[in-house]
């Protein structure tokens, strides 16, 4: 989405949360051309399967598209496409088309799930899973989910999925991401472990103690549905804490007037990113305006041609606001896991490449391309492309490396189990002391 300069570039930089040659298909027939398998098929799959790959070759940002063989792939591809049992199945090879990128922002939704970037709709058995010692552990559960009405809790581990052992489960589907040993290709497959059409059921086996017995329960696969949510509390010592989970206008307006009001009197701040995904550099560049000098470089979105096409700036209005430009000049710390990504990142890295903010936690995703527009599929689904690459304003490429926090602290099964968050806490008293420091 694109606004006028006045305004920068409306650019989407999100991910809800988690794979050198001659350009790809230059002078060659398109796979429609030279494959037969799709005769007597279902034909509107194979138009979308179609459009999906020529919208691909004509606007990503990597003109060679990383070297992969566009053609060829397309070719191997489509027969699979073709004879897709279900619609599940057809996104399944969608998916794995755009796999070989490896990149987790040029991804594919089934109609109904993408329809509002902001609202995020997903087909889920209610639990949020990753992999913590080698295990694939639970991280979360839905309120009025079946998995909560089976018992499952966070900290337990997931043994086996519909028969198949989880941790086997995962490299498969990382597999098909084409990337299985990148921390996005990983954070995408613990996204999508339990994967199948809405109505269906999953039976998943767990184990709640290392070594205990194993329960067994039934999950149905639901809609579930993400809103952005913006949340600011005290944690004493002069210390407030800031947590949301996408930037938006209306997410950077709350912030700002948080600042005003809830967080007036705070002397230092905890900005908690650990479970953003991203969103607009509008709003993104309007919270860091509140932190940063205004004129401050936020990085460099760069185009096909390898030409500058973003480079946002803090500046000294909001755009997402009214109000005047509250700003905050005390010690930050910004938290980060594996789920941080895209535009929270760029905000991440920003922030400490300038001097005003510690990062604390764990490496991010390393997901930081650019998306301009969204693309609308034949069949009501919803295709993204990254059309845009990113570096930092120190010249630092983020895509599939991420921010290394300065303090790393990664949550362990006993964390999970006992809902005791050992990254909070330490950025809160890494910001007492500081505030204890300034003051004497």
């Amino acid at each position: 989405m694109l606004r006028t300069p006045s305004r920068l570039l409306r650019l989407l930089v999100a991910l809800c949360v988690l794979a050198c040659l001659a350009p790809a298909g230059a002078g060659r027939a398109e796979p429609r051309a030279r494959a037969a398998a799709g005769r007597g098929a279902d034909e509107a799959r194979v138009r979308v399967f179609d459009e999906v790959w020529e919208q691909v070759r004509a606007r990503y940002y990597d003109p060679t598209l990383h070297g992969v063989d566009w053609l060829g792939l397309g070719e191997s591809l489509r027969p699979l496409a073709a004879r897709a049992r279900d619609e599940a199945e057809f996104y399944r090879v969608l998916r794995r088309l755009l796999g070989s990128l490896r990149d987790p922002h040029t991804r594919v939704f089934p109609p109904g799930e993408s329809a509002d970037w902001r609202v995020q709709r997903f087909v889920s058995v209610g639990l949020s899973v990753r992999e913590v010692g080698g295990e694939v552990l639970v991280t979360g559960v839905a309120r009025g989910s079946e998995a909560e009405r089976a018992g499952l809790r966070a900290g337990d581990a997931v043994v086996s999925v519909d028969g198949e052992r989880a941790e086997a489960l995962l490299a498969r589907r990382a597999g098909e991401q084409e990337e299985a040993g990148s921390g996005s290709a990983r954070l995408l497959a613990a996204a999508r472990l339990f994967d199948g059409p809405r109505g269906t059921a999953v039976a998943v086996v767990f184990r709640r103690e290392p070594g205990g017995r194993e329960r067994a329960a039934r999950l149905r696969r639901e809609l579930f549905e993400r809103v952005p949510e913006f949340r600011l509390r005290r944690a004493g010592g002069g210390v407030a804490v800031a947590q949301f989970n996408i930037f938006t206008e209306e997410i950077a307006a709350r912030f700002a007037r948080a600042l005003r009001d809830e967080a007036r009197g705070a002397r230092a701040l905890v900005i908690d990113l650990r479970e953003n995904g991203g969103g607009e550099t509008e709003a993104l560049t309007d919270i860091a305006s509140t932190l940063l000098p205004a004129g401050t470089s936020l990085g460099l979105f760069t185009g096909r041609d390898g030409r500058a096409l973003v480079e946002p700036r803090t500046r000294s209005t909001l755009l997402a606001a009214a109000d005047a430009l509250k700003s905050f000049g005390g010690p930050v710390v910004v938290l980060t896991a594996p789920r941080t990504a895209s535009a929270a990142e760029v905000f991440a890295a920003a922030l400490r490449e300038s001097g005003r903010a510690r990062v604390v936690g764990e490496t991010t995703c390393g997901c930081v391309l650019g998306i301009r527009r969204r693309h609308t599929l034949a069949d009501g689904g919803v295709l993204d492309i990254s059309e845009m690459d990113y570096r930092t304003a120190g010249g630092v490429r983020l895509e599939g490396a991420g921010v290394r926090p300065d303090e790393e602290l990664a949550p362990t099964r006993a964390d999970l189990r006992r809902g005791r968050d050992r990254a909070l806490r330490r950025a809160v008293e890494i910001l007492k002391e500081e505030v204890r420091r300034k003051r004497g």
